[in-house]
């Protein structure tokens, strides 16, 4: 089942891109892994996806023991304050950057590391109560701050988008999303990470380059 879903998701970004005038080469799909067994992943693996994302480093580094080395890991949970360094020395790249202690803490961790960590800007872009990720009004300023911090390397920004809307309802988010990132004017900054198993087709649409996808992927989870 999970073979299939990969191919038929493959074929569906292609499809999106061709219809809206997009490479689908420039779509990076990320298999949401939160709460999967490494089988599993191994499964997606074997059907091509090489980028995994995970909300804990607990979790993922128990699974990153017995997963394929060439994996490329995204950290796409809350970042704890103790756990900030070892995940920038850890992951590819992390999408849930909203504070600047913690963007600190990730650059000092990738930069003791030796190594350089690629990081989105959360960004609340329906400014939810309830929800991380910074304001749309803040974007900018907080962008500008991160551009120069050694030991990562500012992608661009990140949305869970509001929840409770269809992917329709959604759309304007993602649009606002997109003019976000092309207010900035930041060399290299040019990726947005948006788009889930039900959004995911809107978000290339509007112009994401990363999507994270979980349920679609793997089945809804027991």
């Amino acid at each position: 089942m999970i073979a299939e879903n990969v191919r038929k998701i493959k074929e569906r970004i292609e499809k999106i891109c061709s219809s809206c005038g997009r490479n689908a080469d420039e779509i990076t799909l990320i298999a949401a892994t939160k709460g999967r067994t490494v089988q599993e992943i191994q499964i997606a693996y074997d059907a091509g996806i090489r980028d995994f994302g995970e909300n804990y480093y607990q979790e993922a580094m128990r699974k990153r023991e017995n997963a394929p080395p060439d994996i490329a890991w995204h950290f796409i949970g809350r970042i704890q304050s103790n756990k900030a360094k070892k995940i920038g020395s850890s992951f590819s790249m992390i999408h849930t950057i909203d504070r600047l202690d913690i963007a600190r803490l990730v650059a000092r961790g990738a930069f003791e590391a030796g190594r350089e960590v690629g990081v989105f800007i959360e960004v609340n872009i329906a400014e939810e109560p309830q929800k991380g990720g910074i304001f749309p009004k803040e974007v900018a300023f907080f962008a500008k701050r991160l551009y120069s911090l050694s030991g990562i390397r500012l992608k661009g920004l990140m949305t869970m988008g509001p929840a409770n809307l269809s992917a329709e309802g959604i759309r304007p988010f993602f649009k606002l999303m997109r003019e976000l990132l092309e207010g900035l004017e930041l060399p290299g900054v040019n990726c947005l990470s948006m788009g889930m198993s039900d959004t995911y087709e809107v978000a290339i649409q509007e112009g994401a380059t990363h999507v994270r996808i979980g349920t679609a992927l793997f089945g809804k989870q027991s």
